[in-house]
């Protein structure tokens, strides 16, 4: 087993795919694709490519860190309380423990992620 993992963004696989849960949804209502590329202590650490369809949800991060980097897509991020960030193809960001807000996808989004939770938080 080799202890690299290169990403295939031509040859993913089968996603899992969702829906934004009711209590989350704010407009329209997003689909949503994963693809888990790895996992690593028992799942405190989880990295792969994420999609949602254009709409709105409340994104609640609780006790996880994400880093993200968006390949494809236009989205505006609003931490409650602050300004609206537009975000699109090549910007990177980081959603810290206990952020709160609203993830708006304009078009299409497609990006990479990478979360890390406590093992306490599951």
């Amino acid at each position: 087993m080799s202890n690299m993992i290169v990403f295939n963004l031509e040859s993913l696989g089968v996603p899992h795919a969702s829906k934004c849960p009711p209590e989350r949804l704010v407009e329209v209502d997003p689909s949503y694709k994963s693809w888990e590329q790895d996992n690593v202590n028992d799942g405190s650490i989880r990295c792969g490519i994420w999609e949602a369809t254009p709409g709105s949800h409340r994104s609640v991060r609780g006790e996880s860190w994400e880093h993200c980097t968006p390949l494809s897509g236009v989205m505006d991020l609003i931490e409650d309380g602050k300004e609206p960030r537009r975000l699109k193809a090549g910007d990177t960001f980081v959603m810290r423990p206990g952020f709160v807000g609203t993830w708006r996808s304009i078009k299409t989004v497609r990006k990479l992620w990478v979360i890390v939770s406590s093992p306490e938080a599951g």
